[in-house]
């Protein structure tokens, strides 16, 4: 503190004992001592060295009468007046550096949805499954100029509960496929299993390391479970509509389905856009597509 406010130890240690005097700070909740060990007239000396924490660096430097005292209450009191009359502060040197890195994954999607629009031939419902992804995508990205890093956490971490049986999976398929075939949507090829895939995909999004889940959440999981089955193709026909589908049940399993003002977390316009987007992307978007999903899943 000496040398950062630019005045002399005594006098901060002078500020100090007022501080504690007057009861602003409490000394015991304001400092640790540090064993050091020093050369002191060829001597090896241990003292006690006293660390203040960041509530007695800031009460000094109201009090410090010096050009750095000076320059760290127009900061200082800057900050207090962003809080205050806006609700918020920033931290710009952290936000530039996160807006950079969600700058790049956010002109990544971007150029991915533009790329899908333009080399396929779209139904109009899926042009607006495509509109609402991105826009949704901008408005969350968007928060970054409005928090600072603590309150950047765009994905929500909510533990699963339900997880993914093969069995319950295979159930729930061949209800799906009963269903499209009685509408005439669907052919004997769809859900027919191709080797050992989707009991590889359900084993992968439930695996664990040294005793603790891969994926722990049910945005990951949720996100990974819809990944997988469009871009590894464990079915004959379906993918996209089988990924989809187990998507949404293992979703309402969990019950993390809706939003708390009862609309569905992704509806079917944006989940058909969004498993557009994951066939159309290269293996090496993949984590783009794994936080644009779960991106709308926080939400």
């Amino acid at each position: 503190m000496s040398s950062f406010f630019g005045r002399d130890k005594s006098v901060i240690s002078r500020h100090i004992n007022n501080i504690t005097k007057t009861g602003e700070l409490k000394r015991d909740s304001t400092v640790a001592f540090f064993a050091t060990v020093q050369d002191e007239g060829g001597r090896q000396i241990e003292r006690q060295i006293e660390y203040y924490n960041l509530d007695m660096i800031i009460s000094v430097g109201y009090r410090v009468n010096s050009i750095r005292g000076t320059q760290f209450r127009i900061w200082a009191t800057k900050i207090l007046k962003d809080y205050i009359v806006k609700g918020y502060t920033l931290n710009q040197k952290r936000i530039k550096e996160l807006k950079e890195k969600q700058l790049t994954e956010f002109e990544e999607a971007v150029s991915l949805i533009k790329k899908t629009i333009e080399t396929k031939q779209l139904s109009s419902s899926e042009t607006a499954g495509l509109l609402h992804v991105i826009t949704d995508y901008a408005n969350s990205w968007l928060l970054l100029q409005k928090y600072d890093e603590g309150k950047l956490e765009i994905s929500r971490k909510t533990r699963s509960l339900f997880v993914f049986e093969y069995d319950d999976a295979v159930q729930a398929i061949n209800e799906l496929k009963k269903n499209l075939i009685t509408k005439k949507e669907a052919s004997d090829l769809f859900g027919i299993e191709r080797g050992e895939g989707l009991k590889s995909i359900l084993g992968n999004i439930s695996q664990t390391f040294g005793g603790e889940e891969l994926y722990p959440s049910i945005e990951e999981k949720a996100a990974h479970l819809l990944y997988f089955i469009i871009k590894d193709h464990p079915f004959a026909d379906g993918n996209k509509r089988i990924g989809s589908f187990l998507f949404i049940v293992f979703l309402a399993r969990n019950k993390y389905l809706f939003k708390k003002n009862g609309e569905r977390k992704i509806n079917d316009n944006a989940l058909v856009a969004l498993a557009l987007l994951i066939a159309e992307s290269a293996p090496k978007q993949k984590d783009i597509m794994i936080k644009l999903i779960m991106n709308f899943l926080a939400n």
